[in-house]
């Protein structure tokens, strides 16, 4: 037996260790914030950047895995062997913080780009792709080996099993699946609720896997903001809350999967008429929420140290022990006289499984003049990957600037009903700007208004951006374009939505439409500086 598969199977079996260190971590934690020990001095700005790799040119790309020396440069191995994630360290949140964090995403891009293309490949800023791999789509998301006894010929050579952690049991290994133990207990936890294969439904298409990797064809940015009082920290959450549909509506950009997941479709301008604007977030619940409400809109916090409790009130998955994975180290440190167990690693790995689309962390890396690791943060989770660099900062800095603007303000937002920021968000998922969004204005009036809502977010973006010292040029560099597809009414899916159309009446089927909208989408967005220069 491999150490991925004993890794897997110790973890389905469960293990009580990890709750009562998660519990023990988040005490230390929760002890640590009463003392002071989270108050910083100046707020911060991080990113998180999902990308994928397409071979060929043009029409005739696909989706294709990344060889392990792309990976030697900036880029980070992420769920899918097709899949790369960039990360901005944080700066502070200031003028020449947000020229930092748009360097470094330039940088570290150029560097990825540079090296894929070595092999062929083509480094893409997209939220989903609409072509296929090589082999297919299902064959390769589906591409999954049984190991150990317990296997079940169903379906031809397709064996749906339920996996698990005892000897006799089968666990199941996605050969286009990084190859971690984290990443594989995660998977064989969710087949196994499941009951050995995953529905996955959006329009135009019902289907199962064997696995989660359909959740890799989305990918997304993750703007941070760490928030330098603690006492200020539900506010700004509960807000963030409430400002997922709008945000959601202007970033949309993953209406479509690959084109061979949609089979022979009867009508298919229907098809694009009603597929829904991001289908990502389709994507990553269905895949986790296995008999649990893993991936949602998180619940509100009414104290700052509700951020750690509601992690070890969440529901456990797939466990793992640091001595595990870090032997090495533990024994060390216990051979130092030190508590291996003392950092919050249990803590962290839960919070890592603590999916909601909005997630408070404690602990980070320190900023010199504004925090140390000790820290409270925002990761604002919803918001897709976009068309170029300058789109990617565009959005991390209105939803950076929105929520301080809020806060600052002393805006009544927060009185909006938390059942009203779900259905907005979940109404921008499906419709993007068109969606039935909810809002409270300044004047404390409930509204559905679009035309009112989309001038507060930006107007108090702006203030929040200039309460944190980032000019006026910095300010319209990054926020014009934004709301530059506010006012054409075109987001980066209701164009892709607009091309796939043309190609269909143009004669092309349904997935030689979508392979041009790509290679036309690959093109602009490398040629553009922004969406905006192309609506």
């Amino acid at each position: 037996m491999t150490d991925h598969e004993s890794l897997v199977r110790r973890s389905l079996a469960g293990t009580g260790a990890f709750d009562e260190r998660v519990r023990d971590q988040a005490d230390r934690l929760t002890d640590a914030l009463a003392d002071g020990a989270f108050d910083n001095a100046a707020a911060t700005l991080g990113l998180e950047l999902e990308v994928y790799a397409l071979a060929g040119d043009g029409a005739d790309c696909s989706l294709a895995p990344i060889p392990d020396d792309v990976y030697e440069g900036p880029a980070d191995k992420e769920l899918g062997l097709h899949n790369a994630e960039l990360n901005a360290a944080p700066s502070e949140f200031d003028d020449d913080g947000v020229a930092a964090q748009a360097a470094e995403i330039e940088r570290d891009l150029a560097a990825t780009r540079e090296r894929a293309r070595e092999h062929g490949l083509a480094i893409v800023l997209d939220a989903m792709p609409a072509v296929a791999p090589a082999e297919g789509t299902h064959a390769y998301l589906d591409d999954v080996e049984v190991r150990g006894p317990g296997g079940r010929d169903t379906e031809g050579d397709r064996p749906v099993v339920v996996p698990g952690g005892d000897p006799d049991d089968p666990v199941l290994v996605a050969r286009n699946m990084r190859r971690d133990p984290r990443y594989g207990a995660l998977d064989n936890v969710a087949v196994r609720r499941a009951g050995g294969e995953i529905d996955f439904a959006v329009p135009g298409v019902e289907t199962g896997y064997r696995t989660i990797l359909f959740e890799s064809l989305a990918t997304s940015i993750q703007p941070h903001v760490q928030v330098p009082d603690p006492s200020e920290f539900p506010r700004y959450h509960n807000l963030a809350t409430r400002t997922l549909g709008p945000l959601v509506a202007l970033s949309a950009n993953s209406p479509f999967l690959p084109g061979d997941c949609y089979g022979d479709v009867a009508d298919p301008e229907r098809l694009v008429e009603e597929t829904h604007h991001e289908l990502r977030i389709a994507a990553f619940e269905q895949s986790m929420n296995q008999s649990c409400r893993k991936v949602r809109v998180p619940d509100d916090l009414d104290e700052p140290a509700d951020a750690l409790g509601h992690v070890v009130a969440d529901d456990s998955f797939a466990p793992f022990l640091r001595e595990w994975i870090e032997r090495e180290a533990v024994e060390e440190e216990g051979q130092k006289g030190g508590d291996p167990t003392s950092a919050a690693w249990e803590f962290d790995y839960k919070r890592g499984t603590f999916w909601r689309w909005v997630r408070g962390v404690a602990g980070g890396d320190a900023v010199d003049g504004a925090c140390d690791e000790r820290s409270l943060r925002i990761e604002y989770r919803p918001l897709p990957t976009q068309p170029t660099v300058r789109d990617i900062v565009g959005l991390q800095v209105l939803t950076a600037g929105l929520l301080k603007g809020l806060v600052a303000a002393d805006h009544p937002l927060g009185a909006l009903a938390w059942d009203d920021a779900e259905r907005s968000f979940y109404a921008a998922v499906e419709d993007g700007l068109d969606a039935e969004l909810a809002w409270v204005t300044a004047d404390g009036e409930r509204t559905d208004d679009s035309e009112e809502i989309f001038a507060e977010v930006f107007e108090y973006a702006r203030r929040g951006l200039a309460e944190q010292g980032v000019g006026e040029g910095t300010r319209d560099r990054y926020l014009d374009p934004i709301e530059a597809r506010w006012d054409a009414g075109v987001t980066p899916s209701a164009w892709k939505k607009a091309r796939v159309g043309e190609h269909l009446g143009d004669g092309a089927d349904l997935e030689t439409a979508l392979a041009r909208m790509q290679g036309e989408y690959v093109e602009l967005s490398r040629e553009r500086e922004s969406f905006a220069a192309w609506i």
